[in-house]
């Protein structure tokens, strides 16, 4: 296999949404060839992509086929099957590697994985997968805490927030009567997220912190730099750093973490990671000589990871349903840069673009 690619040869994208175009879009600009597969015909990264494949993820024999024209096989989302990663795994490099996908994909795997392995901290977690073992749990945590499915939540998708024990009821079958994760609730201060890279030669590089809101559980913008001690900057960039070593990482990873005030000091807790490029990183598109994109497909290739220095202070907003309506006015901001995804149609809670505004460096 090869481990190492050369210009003109072709990455493997699973998934076609917005994060694979912009990888594609990375890999074009230093001379890397794209081939998307995907079961959604209306992708937006097939309009950057010099070849495409419109299959199930389940379909053995296309996915043999698009292993056989690509050099490395990456993914835009992390919620791979696993049957199909072990497929691709057998004919060419997938990068991150599988286990990546294994851990994140089950939140207790999670859980279990970044305090005992990457030891980090972690808020107090219990396995719930009966209504008895949930009520259960809520004893131990004090009658609070976020009931979360392990498997396929997503901004704010799969999870129920339980601040007393009555909100507990039928709780379990609201979510489906799925196996499940109870955590207990973090009085944090905000969120904070850090994108990190890990090269095939095992260096790691980081991008500073950003400072995260919400909006309807879903990132509305990041703020950079996040407004953080430097040595609570710097514990998360360990943290990010030891998560990766610990998971042989190769790409670039998202990890995000609780700011929490404990006294006079400031602590973190690591919240989840997602294995992929993350949209609280798309400010370094505009204020980094090297975006997230282009590390990841340097990371992936076996090229040397680039500089994470960031030129400027930057706000990434996202355009989410309607937002995506200001684009005109946004062309007229002197000091923004817009980015909108190609998609079709527009949803509420639907991310269509998004903006960063730059300032000075402070």
């Amino acid at each position: 296999m090869v481990s190492t690619l050369r210009p003109g040869d072709t990455i493997g994208i699973l998934g076609g949404g917005q994060l694979g175009r912009m990888i594609a879009q990375a890999a074009s600009r230093m001379g890397l060839k794209c081939h998307i597969y995907c079961p959604d015909e209306n992708s937006p990264a097939f309009e950057v992509s010099a070849e495409k494949t419109i299959a199930s993820y389940e379909d053995e024999q296309a996915l043999k086929t698009f292993a056989q024209s690509v050099s490395v096989v990456t993914y835009e989302f992390e919620n791979v099957p696993g049957e199909t990663a072990r497929i691709l795994e057998e004919l060419v490099p997938v990068r991150p590697g599988p286990r990546a996908l294994k851990v994140s994909q089950d939140r207790l795997d999670e859980k279990i994985f970044l305090s005992e392995q990457a030891a980090t901290t972690v808020a107090p977690f219990a396995k719930v997968d009966t209504q008895q073992e949930l009520e259960a749990a809520l004893l131990e945590f004090g009658g609070q805490g976020v009931l979360k499915t392990r498997r396929f939540g997503y901004d704010g998708k799969g999870q129920i927030m339980i601040r007393a024990i009555e909100d507990a009821e039928g709780a379990m079958e609201k979510l489906g009567n799925q196996p499940a994760i109870l955590e207990g609730i973090i009085p944090f201060e905000k969120e904070i997220s850090i994108i990190v890279a890990r090269g095939l030669d095992g260096t790691v590089k980081c991008y500073d912190p950003a400072d995260n809101y919400h909006k309807n559980h879903i990132l509305k913008t990041s703020n950079v730099p996040a407004e953080i001690p430097a040595d609570t900057a710097q514990q998360a960039i360990d943290m990010a750093t030891r998560i990766a070593v610990a998971l042989d990482y190769i790409g670039v990873m998202g990890v995000e973490l609780f700011v929490v005030k404990n006294g006079q000091r400031t602590e973190l807790i690591v919240n989840e990671i997602a294995p992929r490029v993350h949209n609280s990183g798309h400010w370094t598109e505009d204020a980094c000589p090297v975006s997230q994109f282009e590390q990841h497909v340097r990371a992936i290739s076996g090229w040397s990871l680039g500089s994470p220095t960031r030129g400027y202070n930057v706000i990434m907003e996202n355009l989410i349903g309607d937002d995506v309506n200001t684009w005109e006015s946004t062309l007229l901001e002197p000091n923004a840069r817009l980015t909108l995804y190609g998609k079709g149609e527009t949803r509420e809670g639907r991310k269509m673009g998004h903006v960063n505004r730059l300032s000075p460096r402070s």
